[in-house]
């Protein structure tokens, strides 16, 4: 069987449709400076208690920089950078840069009928308010689906045998665009097709593999494409 196009678009966000240094050099810095000042006011919420157990009798405000400054993947701190930085968009005091060529492709495909879905280690929340608070306007709206580290590791295949079960297609009719070859790899493994998005700011190159590089959103194609090939990039 061939077909013309992916059935589903699933995309990273950190080095991939947003510079990664947005998330390193706003986000954490913002989250930082105002965390201690978040669990003083709201000692009552969920994810201060579970972080006041996991500091151990430790000051959790400095326990929770701390992790900050770790880029942790504890779940009561994404929630409370999440509240953090709601507030911070909804303020207007946070706006995040979205790549013109990946809203351009992105806003291209819904329009093709191609589903389109996120997976990023960031919290579902937040991912939302990114997209929802971008510098290329509010892009929610073109995606049909979300998916965080409760879907599991972004490094193991069986997560993304899961996104497709919860997509409803086969695996060989999803792309994936990342940054980050072992994402990259692991995808593969569970059958997706693949694309390395290299915007000269993430992880070294990897060794030579399945997966096409492109520097941006514009150099990928997806029409005209034989079920099973990788070779989505354009003069791959």
């Amino acid at each position: 069987m061939r077909m013309t196009q992916p059935r589903a678009v699933v995309v990273d966000i950190e080095g991939t449709t947003t510079p990664i240094s947005f998330v390193k050099d706003t986000l954490f810095p913002y989250a930082r400076a105002r965390i201690a000042a978040y669990v003083a006011a709201h000692p009552d919420d969920p994810a201060v208690a579970e972080a006041r157990a996991l500091a151990g009798g430790a000051d959790v405000a400095a326990a929770l920089a701390r992790w900050i400054d770790e880029d942790r993947k504890v779940a009561a701190l994404k929630s409370l950078q999440g509240a953090i930085w709601e507030e911070g968009y909804r303020t207007g005091a946070l706006k995040a840069p979205v790549h013109p060529d990946a809203a351009e492709a992105l806003r291209a495909w819904h329009d093709a009928d191609i589903a389109l879905a996120v997976y990023s280690s960031g919290s579902v929340a937040a991912q939302k308010l990114l997209f929802g608070h971008s510098d290329q306007g509010d892009l929610t709206g073109l995606f049909s689906a979300w998916f965080d580290l409760a879907t599991g590791s972004k490094l193991e295949p069986q997560s993304y045998a899961k996104i497709a079960a919860a997509l409803g297609e086969a695996p060989s009719h999803i792309l994936f665009l990342s940054d980050h070859p072992g994402e990259l790899a692991a995808a593969e493994k569970a059958g997706f097709r693949t694309i390395r998005v290299d915007r000269g700011e993430g992880p070294p190159p990897a060794p030579p593999g399945d997966a096409p590089t492109v520097r941006s959103f514009a150099e990928i194609d997806l029409e005209a494409m034989p079920a099973g090939s990788r070779k989505l990039a354009r003069g791959a």
